[in-house]
């Protein structure tokens, strides 16, 4: 049966002593016996602690946002899978759009972060989604399928159970504009049939699939409400405590 899950990207905001206390209000107000699996994903500034403080919770894990192509050596300002397991993250985010088009990822050098992210005992959190321009050419099936196709179907069935999948339609990231319920559920099981093509049924039924654009308190129960819906990817609404908790508990 495959996991809910609800991943709070922090992105590149708190303070250390601001990451502490939202972590600290999270665990003060969260209900111990929750449906759903938590996944914080901080600054790497934040990375061991918060693994520390949430280490024996079995419903919270911790995330990478992001790990280095390569697995050590002379690449100043990166960071390596192993390094961030050893941190004792379970989860790394790779292929955000942010990074995408900040930093010009591609989905080869994605296929190769994934690759590093198994073989260093990662879970990965593997994003895909169109641009506002694909959306409206009827274009995104496309996309996205290269998208995962160049990205994970190079994985072998036993490593492609280490994979989580989230769906950010770039045109709803941060705008305050979501994409709504059916058009989430369509692309969702799109994904699904996809994986399901490559492997088979049970590994695409056992595959969790994150919706992330816009999320918040306001949509999620009907967005976590479809049948290929399993959870989201936050982003802004992560960082209050509250809006947070009001998410997660929207299953």
């Amino acid at each position: 049966m495959r996991k809910k899950l609800v991943v709070g990207n922090w992105k590149m905001n708190l303070l250390r002593n601001e990451g502490i206390s939202l972590v600290n209000n999270i665990l003060k107000n969260i209900s111990v016996d929750i449906s759903v699996n938590i996944v914080l994903a901080p600054s790497f500034l934040h990375l061991y602690k918060v693994s520390k403080m949430t280490s024996d919770l079995t419903y919270l894990s911790t995330s990478a946002q992001d790990c280095s192509l390569n697995s050590n050596g002379s690449f100043t300002g990166e960071v390596s899978a192993e390094m961030i397991f050893s941190c004792g993250a379970e989860y790394v985010i790779l292929g955000h759009s942010e990074r995408r088009s900040n930093f010009q990822e591609t989905n080869r050098e994605l296929r190769t972060k994934t690759s590093e992210a198994i073989s260093n005992n990662l879970n990965v959190i593997f994003c895909c989604g169109e641009s506002i321009k694909q959306r409206k050419d009827n274009t995104y099936f496309d996309w996205i399928k290269s998208q995962i196709s160049e990205g994970l179907f190079h994985l072998s069935a036993s490593d492609f159970a280490n994979i989580v999948i989230a769906y950010e339609p770039i045109w709803a990231i941060g705008t305050g504009t979501n994409a709504n319920s059916r058009q989430a559920q369509e692309v969702h099981e799109f994904i699904r049939t996809l994986v399901e093509e490559k492997y088979d049924k049970n590994i695409a039924d056992n595959t969790s699939i994150l919706y992330g654009g816009s999320c918040n308190s306001a949509n999620a129960i009907e967005l976590f409400s479809q049948n290929d819906v399993d959870g989201g990817l936050i982003g802004g609404a992560s960082l209050d405590y509250n809006e947070f908790i009001s998410i997660i508990n929207s299953f």
